[in-house]
């Protein structure tokens, strides 16, 4: 669906930008970069413009492992997180305190109960079999 969603888009007249998540959308109509680090699921950016990923590219980081455990442990994590090129991954957070995280680090913050698969929406079994 995704795909036929991207194909019809790009063959409209004029149909200007489009994004996959509205984070990516209102930092571009702002002149800045996403937010909620959505950089670090690059997949999702294949449709961005250029001008936005360079953007986003700049300004993501992965964070320090100190700062990051420091956060979630005082927010009420059960674990120490976990942190990948992609992610950090938390147990015991509810979805206001991953989103804080999230905010205030630039970065994706997934729950280890819901995870977020490669070439596929978000927590969603769906997407992209050919890229999988």
């Amino acid at each position: 669906m995704d795909a036929r969603i991207v194909e019809a888009f790009r063959s409209a007249i004029h149909a200007g930008t489009i994004f996959r998540k509205t984070s990516c959308a209102v930092a571009y109509a702002h002149s800045t970069h996403d937010y909620n680090g959505h950089f670090g699921i690059r997949e999702l950016c294949d449709i961005c413009p250029m001008e936005q990923i360079d953007r986003c590219q700049k300004a993501w980081a992965k964070p320090k492992a100190d700062v990051v455990r420091m956060l979630a442990l005082n927010l009420g994590a059960q674990k120490s997180p976990v942190i990948d090129d992609r992610a950090i991954q938390v147990e015991g957070l509810d979805e206001q305190r991953r989103y804080f995280i999230q905010h205030s680090l630039g970065y994706q913050v997934h729950d280890v109960r819901y995870p977020h698969l490669k070439y596929q929406h978000g927590r969603a079994n769906i997407g992209s079999k050919e890229q999988n």
